[in-house]
Order: structure tokens, then sequence, then C-alpha cells
């Protein structure tokens, strides 16, 4: 999922901070969530989804899928 959250920022063209910042959430936490080092909440999860304009379910999908 990480890789996926770092992927589609960068398709969107947001940097980490105008990320965190529209999504309300710290540049810290999601710095550690596109590092792998923490799991997000579900309600931070569909927080970066609105921001991203995607979807929970694509944002979650796993390559073996």
């Amino acid at each position: 999922m990480a890789q996926r959250i770092r992927a589609f920022r960068k398709l969107k063209g947001y940097t980490q901070q105008q990320l965190a910042e529209h999504s309300g959430i710290s540049l810290a936490v999601l710095g550690a969530i596109e590092r792998g080092n923490r799991r997000p909440e579900e309600g931070v999860m569909t927080k970066i989804a609105d921001c991203l304009g995607i979807s929970m379910d694509e944002l979650t999908l796993s390559h073996n899928s």
C-alpha cells in the first residue's frame, strides 16, 4: 500500500507536504506511511484516497489480485 500511495501522489503531481496538507494529516505521518513504517487507520486512508481522487479499492489493491 505504501508504494501505491507514493505512486498515486506522484502521478497527481503532489509533494508529500501538499498531500499531507490537503488530506489533513501531518507530514511526519504521511512520510511514515509511504516508507511502510506505519499502517494508516481507515479514516486516514479515506482522506488520502479522497485527496488523490481515487477509490479505497484502487489505493489498497494488491498486485496479486
